[in-house]
């Protein structure tokens, strides 16, 4: 089995690592309400989705 002789510093780890990163999730607005949702999702504050009512919202 293969072994490193040395070991891996930091610095070297990290390069290898750099395109490990977190991404902000996208998001769209509703077109009923204006308010922020992510996309292909029922917006939670009026029940809308993709311009039709899906679910009733009881505020």
């Amino acid at each position: 089995m293969a072994v490193p002789k040395r070991k891996t510093s930091k610095s070297r780890r990290n390069k290898r690592r750099t395109h490990y990163k977190a991404t902000m999730p996208s998001i769209s607005t509703c077109s009923n309400c204006g308010e922020p949702v992510k996309p292909h999702n029922v917006c939670k504050k009026c029940g809308f989705y993709n311009g039709k009512k899906v679910i009733d919202i009881e505020e």
